[in-house]
């Protein structure tokens, strides 16, 4: 049974209010997903239009259906990749940019899909659906690099007992499914600490998919180089919903922020180095109690808005 691409926007008010849309603007949705905030930004332009990226061939299909209509665009394409598709369409620069680095519930939610701890199903978690997946991952990697994703991916403290039992259950016969994994996960986590801060699993699986889609490595490459076609005033939301993820938003937009680069001792600046954004927010933004009650998923969600100067 197909699943409908369902995609409940996470801090929609706050995007829709922090992006600061213009009815005649050109704004770019890096993240799709089900087409939900893309949607509602497409709702608020008249002459302007909206990008909206996927690597995801499901949500490429789901928000083309869902933005039929409105002045929108959907493209399949990483956003990593946000320079060469705005070449490739003829833009030399946008108004507003949005990234909603979370896992959409239809990827959660469909088992065959292979993201969720929840159901059996066969190891997979590929957003683009190409390349190598979580079963080819978990079944090449040695000890000590699957321990150091665990750890540096998933902040998982017991990535090396962890990495020890997959690879020791490995011997006999490959690990394929979601369920196999979990019951090797738990059963190398010390049984009083298998539900601290959530599902045993939950930090593991994590990790594992953020290496299997190089979602770091993307969001680096698309702050770096996304900024750079922003128009001046236009501005760069990012939702994120883990530490590491948050943590190198934070650091990229205060680069973005910073004046003067010259070492503390020099008497007068010699580099000349002005700041190229401002913050628009001082502290990340969270989804309001009733927003985490009525959406379970947008719990650790937290937004931060860079305005190009």
């Amino acid at each position: 049974m197909e699943m409908e691409f369902s995609h409940v926007p996470v801090l929609l008010s706050e995007c829709l209010e922090g992006l600061n849309i213009r009815p005649g603007g050109i704004y770019l949705d890096g993240t799709a997903g089900g087409g939900g905030h893309s949607a509602e930004i497409a709702r608020r332009l008249t002459t302007g239009r909206l990008i909206a990226l996927d690597k995801d061939p499901d949500a490429v299909k789901a928000a083309g259906e869902r933005l039929a209509g409105l002045p929108a665009q959907v493209v399949e394409s990483d956003y990593a990749d946000i320079p060469k598709v705005l070449d490739r369409l003829g833009i030399p620069a946008v108004d507003g940019i949005l990234l909603d680095l979370g896992v959409s519930s239809y990827q959660l939610d469909t088992p065959e899909r292979g993201f969720s701890y929840m159901v059996d199903a066969p190891l997979d978690m590929r957003m683009s659906q190409k390349g190598p997946g979580a079963y080819d991952l978990v079944n090449s990697w040695d000890v000590s690099t699957m321990a150091r994703v665990l750890r540096e991916f998933g902040e998982e403290k017991y990535a090396l007992p962890i990495a020890k039992k997959i690879c020791r259950a490995r011997e006999k016969k490959p690990v394929e499914t979601t369920g196999e994994l979990v019951e090797l996960i738990k059963a190398a986590i010390p049984p009083g600490a298998r539900y601290e801060g959530g599902h045993p699993a939950k930090r593991t699986f994590q990790a594992i998919r953020i290496a299997v889609n190089s979602e770091l490595e993307n969001l680096s490459r698309c702050l770096d180089e996304a900024f750079g076609r922003l128009a001046p005033g236009g501005r760069f939301a990012v939702i994120t919903f883990h530490s590491l993820e948050d943590r190198m938003v934070k650091q990229k937009f205060a680069a973005c922020c910073k004046g003067c680069v010259c070492p503390p001792d020099f008497p007068v600046c010699v580099c000349g180095h002005t700041p190229e954004g401002r913050l628009v927010n001082k502290k990340p933004i969270e989804p309001t109690e009733e927003e985490k009650e009525q959406n379970s998923r947008s719990k650790s969600a937290k937004l931060r808005i860079l305005e190009k100067l």
